[in-house]
């Protein structure tokens, strides 16, 4: 009977404010207006009168709507909570949000990014944004405004917030846009490498500390600090990112690979879109690297048959400098082992005095030697972008990157895949790893285009429309050339070489709607967006040919051995003698539709929510056969993946602890296959991977220690493998798909500030990996892509805040990789790269206008390599010197 009459209550006070209104009045103060609609729908409205303005007119405009929502509409932040008892309707009032904004700049008028603004003693707060603009909400009463940035001296204004009508403020700083630079530079913030705030990894401004996923952000302070001049070298910041192959400059895998939680990555995201390319990435114009752990398919999509599964253990996304409001730059210098030597400019500032038209333009030339007997890469950078704003809703931007690389081969020896290993070490080769087994004029161009517009617009105070259009062309023209270990003996080194020629381009476009607004007094985060991705592949290469064997214990040590032979031009004659049915001349196209929406929803001030979802439908035209005319058979195909994401965040002690678990999901495109038999299906469904993490955050000591540390647990399933069945006597090899794999592990980031100019950079990860599901060669076995279990990093450096010597620093650190499988499988064996530890240290003295370092990297010497069913050796000791002027 309780029961009963408790939902017969319910029912009751549904109906009531079901009741349908109608008042249309051109003006009428508020409290006639509740007095009428009352009377309108049949009841009394009760309310504490003293917490709203009874002056304030309003226009109400209503035909025939839920009493609720009209209550809703005329309240808004006030309205609390609503009550129904029979006839009468009480309302519980709270005093309304009023909304302030405003724009923080420097005295002589320099607007300033990333300042903190605070409503002093309450939870409500701001930052401002690259133009120094801010908003907030905040209840209506006087209330005291602070701004803080770290160095800088605290700005105060009493402002009075009202319901009725936003409140404009500016803050001046007391220093001018070149005082600021030199604090800046001379790192007087705290915690300068703790960079947590992004945009990207939940594609909405989102706190560390409120977001449940995982993800490394390594600033462009560190790998400046440490004179990195390779992409690769930056990701050995961030915990638990392993570079486990070189760029190749092929089409198919050209890029640097990295292993993230025992899957493979590359670098194919550029501000949040795709942005590839077959070489190295260029490090001039990196502002930030942002390593996004774990399965990302929900918010960044499968990435169709270009990218695979890239998003199963985790995603980098790299961040580009943007244009300034202020005239400076600077010029760079770096000369080092090997004949290195880079030239690097960055140019930034305003086109107009108006100051709403902006640029900037970073370019770079690198050219150094290997350390092997041949070997070089030459590369050219320019990215110019243009920004405008003409107002304080919309901003448009508009950049492009332009790269070309010419390099030689790396120095890539593959090992043997049908036979039992000899030597299961590269010590037990015995190979001369100076040796490079090619020559200078045997080299591939990667030519790369990045082009990019973004339109951001604010429509209101809770919402942001956010459009974006990328176009990448990335090509390969040129000789790859490789060696293999093919033979009965590990010293025989078979070279294979191919001519490639072959261009990929993406369309892409991004339309994000993000929200920040309240439902029932529930605070709510959304992004809902829509991506459309097209993506072509023209291919005209040469096979795969055979130049010799040569011994590669012997290489270049006999006269008349044939070490030497090799050349370019003996290579094209070799090309040229084979006919066109060789070549793979073909053209493909692919089209992915997808559409996600994601929101945050605070159950409480404390805890957090993460509801996120995508739908993504994957559309691949097939590859068509220049040679033959004909489609390739099975490469046209559809499928469609559904993928979640949730997660949960409760802070423990607001804004310095909380307690965070996910669930993530990713997915990848699989193309079907011609079975043997006819009653074996050869459509497959998209493989999955999901993952449930759990941890904790900190911000602690007034932001001088960041902490992150998690566990985390992915199972991938829908892989495919060969099995062979038997039937009727005869054996079938069919391609089945219940493959799994699982990989759970440990990842744990510190970010240190314990006292002025001492900054510490540390991580370490565990990570355990096997098929569970597989074939009998690769069960219960770690894959040779998943890099070491135990990896370790870490970078301390100083810098003397004060006094004569400000400015003079030094840094100190490196990384330890325990040993990685390059093969394992129970046909061959494991063959082992052993454990290594690289030491790193640089010296340095930087002032406002300059800066001069040198660092040496590798001080140990180590002997190491890197390689996933191949041998890559790597750099011994190396030196450089690096000098910068600004202005």
């Amino acid at each position: 009977m309780v029961f009963l009459s408790f939902n017969a209550m319910q029912a009751q006070e549904q109906g009531v404010l079901l009741t349908p209104v109608t008042l249309q009045e051109k003006a009428m103060t508020l409290p006639e207006a509740l007095k009428t609609i009352g009377e309108r729908a049949g009841v009394h409205i009760s309310y504490n009168s003293s917490l709203i303005n009874t002056g304030r007119k309003v226009a109400p405009d209503f035909d025939r709507v839920p009493l609720g929502e009209v209550l809703q509409q005329l309240l808004g932040d006030r309205l609390a909570d609503i009550s129904v008892r029979d006839k009468n309707v009480t309302l519980r009032l709270s005093r309304g949000k009023g909304i302030v904004r405003g724009q923080v700049l420097t005295r002589d008028g320099s607007p300033v990014p990333y300042v903190s603004v605070v409503i002093e003693k309450s939870g409500f707060g701001a930052v401002t944004d690259e133009a120094g603009n801010f908003s907030l909400k905040a209840p209506e009463g006087t209330r005291v405004l602070t701004t803080h940035f770290i160095g800088l001296k605290q700005q105060q204004q009493q402002v009075a917030l009202s319901v009725d009508r936003p409140v404009e403020v500016v803050f001046t700083l007391e220093e001018n846009a070149e005082e600021l630079k030199e604090v800046i530079v001379q790192g007087q913030r705290q915690n300068k490498f703790a960079v947590k705030q992004s945009e990207n990894v939940a594609k909405m401004p989102l706190r560390n500390l409120e977001n449940p996923q995982v993800y490394s952000s390594i600033p462009v302070e560190l790998f400046t600090e440490q004179i990195n001049t390779q992409f690769s070298d930056i990701l050995k910041n961030s915990p638990g990112v392993y570079k486990i192959s070189e760029h190749r400059g092929i089409n198919t895998g050209g890029g640097t690979f990295y292993t993230i939680r025992g899957f493979l990555t590359t670098a194919t995201v550029v501000d949040g879109m795709l942005g590839q390319t077959n070489a190295e990435f260029e490090t001039a114009n990196v502002e930030k690297v942002e390593v996004m752990k774990g399965p990302s398919g929900t918010l960044y999509g499968g990435g169709g048959q270009t990218l695979g599964g890239v998003s199963f253990g985790g995603l980098i996304n790299i961040v580009t400098k943007k244009p300034l409001d202020t005239l400076g730059g600077e010029v760079s210098y770096t000369a080092g082992s090997y004949n290195l030597n880079r030239v690097t400019a960055d140019l930034y500032g305003p086109l107009n005095k108006k100051k709403d038209l902006l640029f900037r333009l970073n370019t770079a030339f690198q050219d150094q030697n290997t350390f092997q007997d041949a070997g070089f890469r030459r590369s050219f950078f320019i990215a110019p972008v243009l920004q405008y704003r003409p107002d304080e809703r919309l901003d448009i931007k508009l950049d492009a990157s332009f790269y070309n690389s010419k390099s030689t081969s790396p120095p890539v020896t593959y090992l043997p895949r049908n036979r039992p290993f000899i030597a299961t070490t590269p010590d037990e080769l015995g190979f001369d790893w100076t040796r490079s087994y090619t020559n200078d004029d045997i080299y591939i161009k990667n030519p790369t285009v990045n082009v990019r517009g973004r339109v951001d617009y604010r429509i209101s105070d809770e919402w942001k429309s956010q459009t974006i259009i990328a176009y990448n062309d990335r090509q390969s023209d040129g000789l790859y050339q490789y060696q293999f270990m093919r033979g009965d003996t590990d010293d025989l080194l078979e070279r294979n070489f191919s001519k490639q020629n072959t261009s990929n381009k993406s369309f892409e476009v991004q339309q994000n709607f993000t929200g920040d607004f309240k439902v029932a007094g529930l605070r709510n985060r959304i992004v809902a967006g829509l991506d459309y991705l097209n993506q072509t592949i023209d291919n005209n290469n040469s096979p795969y040919l055979v130049l010799d064997t040569v011994n590669a214990i012997m290489a270049g040590k006999q006269p008349g051995e044939g070490y030497y032979n090799i050349r370019a031009s003996a290579l094209e004659d070799m090309i040229g003698a084979v006919g066109p049915e060789y070549r793979t001349v073909n053209h493909s196209n692919n089209n992915i539709y997808s559409a996600y929406a994601s929101d945050v929803l605070n159950i409480t001030d404390d805890l957090m929510a993460m509801l996120s979802l995508r739908v993504d439908h994957f559309d691949n035209g097939g590859t068509y056969n220049k040679i033959t005319d004909t489609l390739v058979a099975n490469s046209k195909f559809s499928q469609t993946a559904v993928s979640p994401k949730f997660g949960l965040v409760y802070n423990v002690v607001k804004d310095k602890v909380s307690l965070f678990g996910n669930y993530m999901n990713g997915f990848a495109n699989v193309s079907p296959v011609t079975q043997p038999l006819p009653d074996i299906s050869g459509s497959f469904k998209p493989q999955r991977a999901n993952q449930a993490e759990g941890g904790v955050k900190m911000d602690l000591f007034d932001r001088r220690l960041s902490l992150t540390a998690s566990y985390y647990y992915i199972e991938v399933d829908n892989m495919t493998y060969k099995e062979t069945i038997e039937r009727e006597g005869q054996s079938y090899n069919i391609t089945v798909q219940d493959g799994t794999q699982r990989s759970s592990g440990v990842d744990l980031e510190i970010i240190a500030n314990p006292v002025d100019g001492l900054n510490i950079v540390a991580g370490y990860s565990y990570n355990d990996s096997k098929y569970v599901q597989s074939i009998p060669a690769l069960l219960h076995r770690r894959p040779n892509y998943s890099g070491p279990k135990n990896m370790v990093n870490a970078w301390i450096s100083y810098v003397q805040p004060v006094g004569r010597l400000k400015g003079l620093g030094a840094g100190f650190g490196g990384n330890y990789m325990s040993e990685n499988f390059a093969a394992n499988t129970s046909a061959t064996g494991i063959f082992r790269l052993p454990a290594f530890t690289l030491l790193n240290a640089t010296v340095f003295y930087e002032m406002s206008r300059f800066r001069i370092g040198v660092k040496a990297d590798n001080l140990l010497n180590e002997r190491y390599f890197y390689g996933q069913g191949v041998i890559t050796p790597q750099l011994r000791r190396n030196y450089a010197a690096n000098i910068t002027f600004r202005f």
